[in-house]
């Protein structure tokens, strides 16, 4: 990197490897961490909530833990992409962030288990990202077997799987659940204050406003939740001042379910980096990406995975809304995010930071998570509207959607099946990626050829 320049041309731009000054670079760099930065702690912290450790909780210092982590390890495995080593990293503007895709395996296997859970968790996900590393070298052979039918139909479950905590925490948090207390009027004002902020801003406002909308939605209902007594900054207070990443922070432990769902998962992310790559390179700077690119992106998405469960972090994959900043701003220098790289890490290292995100109400947090969650079902549509809605795409779809939730709605039908498989079963997106990949590949095309006429009754 050098120093500033005062001309940037439109050839500048499309180049990942152009650094077009600090005096551009430090802002937009900030501006793509504001971009990620609440989608990036939303999963430890609801991982948290349901294992029984999450906000609330009197001892905070394992939540702590994984907030500062997932920033850590969000802005080293950001530095594999833009940096790269070796054949790691796809030496693109490609940001890193911890992964709502996870979350539907994650949280039956943590759920009321404690602490102790997050040990099977971490290792499992070091072992599905060695897998998924691997996988990266063979994306181009795999690519066939996820159409968008099939990659559309998980994002739903994704979706469609969160939802209800996005309501739970609105109306006052699991916790709560069953007292009088649970979806009181206050709760969901909180909530609504951060969904309109949001809105708000993400309609009328403009650059650094619009792209940072749900963070500062966030604070809006932070300061109003404040002002109503619901904060407490003890937390903070008796936070230090660094925390270092601990290897095996949680400890070792082997769970079946849990490896076999990252590494099914695995699939899936390698999917989500291809799309993150190829979106880079045809919108700005209008070429396909290469086969070293996209092999390097999805390497990256599993070395960054494995190295953040050895410290205890989240799985990483890439963020699609740092892949629509860059499209707003038109700059594809890799040197810009490295910097925003550099301040996530920076942040993960001061732990009055992470003390201070625990101190949010769990409704303002739930305002956060409706709307966050609601765009991963909005992707899942765009992705799904690509798709020529055959006879025989919309039964492929509908049987493994139909099986799917209805196996999360109703785990219990399931009780017979042994426990790593009763999990997976009723995870909602594991069954629906396989029951739609199997039935892609063996149903005859045939059936594909003649549009199919529907009756809504």
């Amino acid at each position: 990197m050098t120093g500033s320049v005062s001309i940037m041309t439109p050839e500048h731009a499309r180049d990942p490897d152009y650094f077009p000054g600090f005096g551009v670079a430090i802002p937009l760099g900030i501006q793509h961490v504001l971009a990620m930065f609440v989608s990036n702690l939303t999963p430890p912290i609801i991982v948290a909530g349901a294992a029984g450790f999450g906000f609330g909780s009197p001892d905070p210092s394992a939540l702590i833990y994984m907030i500062q982590m997932s920033m850590v390890f969000a802005g080293v495995a950001t530095l594999l992409q833009t940096i790269g080593f070796g054949p790691v990293g796809a030496r693109l503007p490609i940001v890193q962030g911890t992964s709502f895709a996870f979350l539907p395996v994650m949280i039956p296997i943590v759920a009321g288990h404690g602490v102790a859970a997050m040990a099977e968790l971490t290792t499992a996900a070091l072992i599905g990202g060695l897998l998924h590393a691997g996988l990266g070298f063979f994306v181009g052979r795999i690519r066939f077997a996820l159409p968008p039918l099939v990659t559309g139909l998980v994002v739903v479950m994704i979706g469609l799987s969160l939802m209800r905590i996005g309501v739970q925490y609105s109306a006052g948090g699991v916790a709560a659940i069953g007292t009088p207390a649970y979806g009181a009027g206050s709760s969901w004002l909180l909530a609504g204050v951060v969904v309109v902020v949001t809105l708000a801003l993400s309609f009328f406002a403009r650059g650094i406003w619009a792209s940072a909308a749900v963070l500062l939605g966030l604070i809006a209902g932070y300061a109003v939740g404040a002002a109503m007594g619901k904060v407490s900054l003890a937390a903070v207070s008796s936070a230090g001042w660094v925390m270092l990443p601990a290897p095996f922070h949680f400890g070792f432990a082997v769970s079946a379910a849990a490896i076999l769902g990252f590494c099914l998962m695995g699939f899936i992310s390698d999917i989500e980096s291809i799309g993150g790559v190829s979106a880079i390179c045809e919108n700005t700077a209008g070429r396909p990406a290469t086969d070293r690119e996209l092999v390097g992106a999805t390497t990256a998405d599993g070395v960054g995975t494995a190295l953040a469960a050895v410290f205890g972090a989240m799985p990483n994959t890439s963020f699609s809304q740092n892949v629509g900043l860059i499209a707003i701003t038109g700059i594809m220098s890799r040197h810009v995010v490295t910097l925003g790289a550099v301040f996530l890490i920076v942040c993960g290292l001061l732990p009055k930071i992470g003390a201070l995100i625990t101190t949010i109400p769990i409704e303002v947090l739930g305002g956060g998570v409706i709307v966050m969650f609601g765009m991963v079902a909005s992707a899942a549509v765009s992705i799904l509207s690509g798709v020529t809605w055959t006879q025989r795409n919309m039964l492929i779809f509908g049987v493994a959607l139909s099986i799917s939730v209805g196996l999360e709605l109703e785990p219990t039908s399931v009780a017979h099946l042994p426990e790593t498989l009763r999990i997976l079963a009723t995870s909602g997106v594991l069954p629906a990626a396989v029951i739609a990949v199997v039935l892609n590949l063996v149903v005859p095309g045939r059936l594909g050829e003649r549009a199919a006429a529907v009756t809504v009754h």
